[in-house]
Parts: structure tokens; C-alpha cells; sequence
């Protein structure tokens, strides 16, 4: 339930404080602020500063990294099971709201809590994204390897992610560079574009009447593009993109591939174009 401010009384702030005595002060203004307004902006400070209560020093700046949503909590932040029911007990308390056991073994990452946590407050349902292990992705890409650059991957309807790993293995790397193998730009580009084919062939904007036709599917253009890291093998890539605009028969996404924290390749705009396959009329 989504607490009233008109109950956020002196004693209660009070209360939360001290609930929240050992995390930053910018967690404790958060999560007053909150209570005070029921404002879901207040939220993403609010959680991250109650992850950063309980984790290692030595862990904590991941959390101030551009892909800190796709954190795993237990194998990337170190929090073991008994420690996560305190951080939700914490947030729940913090929050005014409730975490059922059976919602929390959906969450594995900090961006599926932010979303469920944002959802709940704001009486929106809570669709947990899809996980594609690397057999799935085969079944739905109509890129296939040796030139499909995804091992598995995390969908929802505002993102997809995934990841890589340069085995050293590839084709490519024989003559790209000779004694020097590096992965080509171009190649971690084509694999943000993948990952939007991979989105789009997922059914995230298909209806009951529209399913995209996999077979339509083309790469247009991509604006604002820079390398900043060299990547070589040994080295997984993390892949995210977030649509931007949708007006059939265009699509445009943002993303970027990072190793680790460092950025590898930005793209402010991605563009695909797709069709959609023809329904048969109903009887």
C-alpha cells in the first residue's frame, strides 16, 4: 500500500530516521521525501542508497556505474540471501509498501527491483523481463552464428541487454590484427544491432492482430556512434539498448557495450525498420 502523507507524521519521520541511521544522508532525504510526497522520482536514490548500506566498500562504486540496472544482486553486489531480506525489509519500511517472497525470487537484478518497487508505488502491474538463455537466442535470431554476437540475454518491454564473450575463436581475429587480435568496432556496432532484432523478434511489439516478420528486419542507420575501449579475447561484452522512438515501420534505440565498467562503444541512435507479417482474417 502506498503510504499517505497526510499520515507521515513527526514521529514517524523520526522513526525512519533512525531505521536509516546508518545510510547516507542523501538516502535518508530520499526516503523522507518520499513520504512526504509519493513522489516515484525519490525512489532509484532512495533504493540504491539502501543497497549501498549493505555491501562491501569495495563494491559499492559499481553502483554508481552507467549499467548498474543490470546488476546482479547475489552474483555482481555479493549479498547472500539473508542480507537481501533485510535490505527489502528496510526498503519495505522505508517505502510504505510490501514484498511478497514469491515477488522477490523474481528479482535478480537491481533493475528489476528499481521497477518493481516503481510499479508497486504507482498501482502498475509488474511484468518480469524475459531471460534468454544462449539456446534461445538461437531459436529466435534469424542472424545465426558464425556471426551472431549474443550469448544470452534479459528483455522487457524498456530494454534488453546481453552478453558476449570474445573467445578468440573468431574468424575474424585471424587477420584483425595479425599477432594482434582485436575485436572490430564495426562487429560490437553490428551487435547492438542484433540486439534490436533480437527485441523486436521477442514479441515486444506484437498484439493480438501484429507480429513482426523476422524477414523484414533491416539495419537503416546509426548516429552518434564512438569506440572509446579496445577489446580483445577474453573480454565480455555487455550489450544494452533502450528504444527511443517507435512509429512502424521505424524503430530507434540507444546503447551502448561496456567490459566491466569501462564503455567500449556509445550509439545515440540506433535505426532498424521492420514490417509486420500479415494476420489471417478470423473466422
Amino acid at each position: 500500500m502506498n503510504p499517505d502523507p497526510a499520515t507521515f507524521s513527526p514521529e514517524a519521520e523520526t522513526q525512519l530516521r533512525e531505521s536509516l541511521r546508518r545510510c547516507s544522508p542523501e538516502t535518508v532525504m530520499a526516503a523522507v521525501a518520499y513520504r512526504r510526497t509519493r513522489d516515484p522520482q525519490c525512489l532509484p536514490a532512495l533504493i540504491g542508497g539502501v543497497f549501498e548500506r549493505y555491501i562491501e566498500p569495495e563494491i559499492r562504486p559499481k553502483l554508481a556505474s552507467a549499467n548498474r540496472d543490470d546488476l546482479r544482486v547475489i552474483e555482481d553486489l555479493g549479498i547472500d540471501s539473508l542480507t537481501l531480506m533485510e535490505i527489502v525489509m528496510l526498503l519495505e519500511e522505508a517505502g510504505g509498501l510490501t514484498i511478497a517472497n514469491d515477488e522477490l525470487r523474481q528479482l535478480r537484478t537491481l533493475g528489476d527491483i528499481r521497477t518493481f518497487v516503481d510499479c508497486r508505488v504507482r498501482g502498475l502491474p509488474y511484468s518480469p523481463p524475459a531471460r534468454l538463455d544462449h539456446e534461445a537466442v538461437l531459436a529466435a535470431m534469424p542472424v545465426q552464428p558464425p556471426f551472431l554476437f549474443i550469448d544470452e540475454a534479459v528483455i522487457s518491454k524498456t530494454s534488453i541487454s546481453a552478453t558476449y564473450r570474445i573467445t578468440g575463436e573468431e574468424v575474424f581475429l585471424q587477420g584483425h590484427f595479425k599477432g594482434n587480435p582485436v575485436m572490430p568496432g564495426s562487429l560490437m556496432l553490428e551487435a547492438l544491432g542484433q540486439l534490436g532484432v533480437l527485441y523486436l523478434v521477442s514479441g515486444q511489439l506484437d498484439d493480438a492482430n501484429h507480429k513482426v516478420d523476422s524477414g523484414s528486419l533491416l539495419f537503416t542507420s546509426a548516429d552518434g556512434v564512438r569506440c572509446h575501449r579496445v577489446c580483445r579475447p577474453g573480454d565480455t561484452l555487455s550489450l544494452r539498448l533502450k528504444p527511443k522512438r517507435i512509429k512502424a515501420p521505424i524503430i530507434v534505440f540507444e546503447g551502448d557495450v561496456r567490459v566491466g565498467s569501462d564503455k567500449a562503444v556509445g550509439a545515440e541512435e540506433i535505426t532498424l525498420t521492420f514490417g509486420f507479417k500479415e494476420t489471417p482474417p478470423t473466422a
